[in-house]
């Protein structure tokens, strides 16, 4: 970055002393570059943001977000279902078997 920016000052300083550019050119060009040069830093930032925080495990807030608006729809849904209206059968009562004791002999 920074022999970016020397090697850029270097170029407009000789095109500055040999008249090909005026001042104002110069300082517009210079203008220029430093928001291109501040977006990509910006740009390269974020993306090392996003991998860390993923790689931490941590939710943005925007997928929470969609999380909610998924479960109160399941929700809606569940609730005004037509299996969820009709009552519930209820089966008959199964009868259990006593278990036979087998008759222990005594001497």
């Amino acid at each position: 970055m920074a022999n970016d920016l020397l090697s850029a000052l270097r170029t407009y300083l000789t095109k500055l002393s040999s008249g090909e550019k005026s001042p104002q050119e110069i300082a517009a060009a210079l203008n220029q570059w430093a928001k291109e040069s501040g977006e990509a830093i910006k740009t390269r930032v974020e993306e090392e943001v996003k991998t860390s925080v993923k790689k931490m495990g941590f939710a943005k807030q925007e997928d929470l977000d969609r999380l909610a608006r998924d479960v109160e729809l399941l929700k809606t849904r569940l609730v005004t279902s037509p299996r969820a209206s009709k009552p519930a059968k209820k089966k008959a009562p199964t009868k259990k078997r006593a278990a036979k004791k087998s008759a222990s002999k005594k001497k």
